[in-house]
């Protein structure tokens, strides 16, 4: 579909064309006429598909024009927060119409302001925004349009309640817009309480991945980890690269060892950061001053990251969805991506997991010219799957050089 064939307002066009957008996606083909219409919405969807934009367009055609504070998009990360901002600043930035930002880690002062200005719409993060409520420097119940964004995301980082707290204090007859990539038992329950005979609206959810990423798993003792993902990251010169940690401090450690081993170009993203590092980190990465992102989950979805060649995961992620949002973060709009996998015997439990949930065997790969200190173990219970790794054309150990890309 066309978006002209939308009906959407000449100024919310003119941006959409600016942009370079003429096709709709499927999430926003099925999801702008719903809301347009006034319905309330779940919408389910990978990241990537132009959700943003599905709720967006709609909601800023609803809202017309300046008046008070009328539409509430609450987010799970201060990163996805502001993004969510500027696909509304721009698709909105022929209307008049006030946005807020609301999220931890800064000052109350501008956000302050925005609110006693009377921003029509205020995206925020639960947290800070029931400091706001609490302060009461804020009141919802004027909200004609609420939105809530990546809530599979707000349920794994325990803000469901936040969330209720919040649909609470807005008036009952609204408009209530759900987006999420997956809908478990949890989000189910939230959207019978929350909205009122919703349109439902599922896109290709994807449990597999995408057939543009080639990825791999490779076993090694957990003392030899560090000096494997030198090993694959030497084949990489100046190449876009996100490498996954667990933890916080994990992730610190990592980079500061990189670093003593040559690789400057490195930037680490956590929720430890105040906002201001985390936002350079994000931004230097997207525009390539930084070849290497080191992060936490916190990066794992939502975020518009583009071009990311390579994924390495440096331990197997705790849940089996994890999986697929980490490398889902190459392989985007159909360009061709790597994600590598470094597994130690203690995680085959993980990798079992992770494999029923995507239904297929992950290869693994021993590398010829790595000096292992303990034999990998290749084999888990019931599969013997073993590939030797492929020849690049480098003429190394043959790891980042897929189908001929370089």
């Amino acid at each position: 579909m066309q978006f002209q064939e939308l009906q959407l307002r000449k100024e919310i066009l003119q941006a959409v064309v600016e942009k370079g957008y003429t096709e709709t996606t499927p999430i926003q083909e099925k999801a702008i006429p719903a809301i347009l219409a006034g319905k309330d919405v779940i919408g389910s969807a990978q990241t990537g598909t132009g959700k943003t934009a599905a709720f967006a367009l709609p909601a800023l055609q609803r809202l017309k024009a300046h008046s008070h504070t009328r539409c509430l998009i609450l987010s799970p990360t201060r990163e996805l927060a502001c993004q969510i901002e500027e696909n509304f600043a721009y698709y909105g930035k022929h209307l008049d119409l006030k946005l807020g930002l609301i999220y931890g880690g800064v000052g109350y002062g501008a956000q302050n302001q925005a609110i006693r200005e009377g921003a029509d719409i205020l995206i925020a993060t639960p947290g800070r925004l029931l400091d706001h409520l609490q302060r009461k420097t804020l009141r919802l119940d004027r909200i004609e349009i609420l939105i809530l964004d990546e809530v599979d995301r707000m349920l794994d980082m325990g803000f469901i309640e936040d969330v209720r707290k919040i649909v609470r204090k807005c008036p009952k007859k609204r408009q209530t817009l759900m987006f999420s990539a997956t809908m478990p038992d949890a989000i189910n329950q939230l959207a019978d309480w929350a909205l009122y005979k919703p349109a439902q609206i599922v896109i290709g959810l994807r449990v597999s991945p995408a057939d543009t990423v080639e990825h791999a798993l490779y076993p090694v003792d957990a003392m030899s980890k560090f000096d494997l993902l030198i090993h694959l990251l030497q084949e990489i010169v100046d190449e876009s690269t996100l490498i996954f940690f667990q933890t916080k401090v994990g992730a610190d450690r990592i980079a500061k060892w990189l670093r003593q081993h040559g690789r400057k170009k490195i930037a680490v993203m956590h929720s430890n950061l105040n906002q201001r590092e985390r936002t350079q980190a994000l931004q230097d990465f997207k525009n390539g001053s930084i070849t290497t992102l080191i992060a936490t989950d916190i990066a794992s979805r939502g975020l518009d990251i583009r071009n990311v060649q390579h994924v390495i995961n440096y331990d197997v992620p705790q849940h089996a969805e994890d999986y697929v949002h980490r490398i889902g973060r190459t392989g985007r709009a159909k360009t061709e991506g790597d994600a590598y996998t470094l597994f130690s015997p203690d995680q085959f439990d993980k990798v079992q997991a992770i494999e029923r949930f995507i239904d297929q065997e992950i290869p693994r790969r021993v590398l010829d010219d790595f000096d292992y200190q303990i034999p990998p173990m290749t084999e888990i219970p019931g599969k013997t799957q073993t590939e030797k790794p492929k020849r690049g054309l480098m003429g190394r150990g043959g790891t980042f050089g897929r189908r001929g890309r370089r």
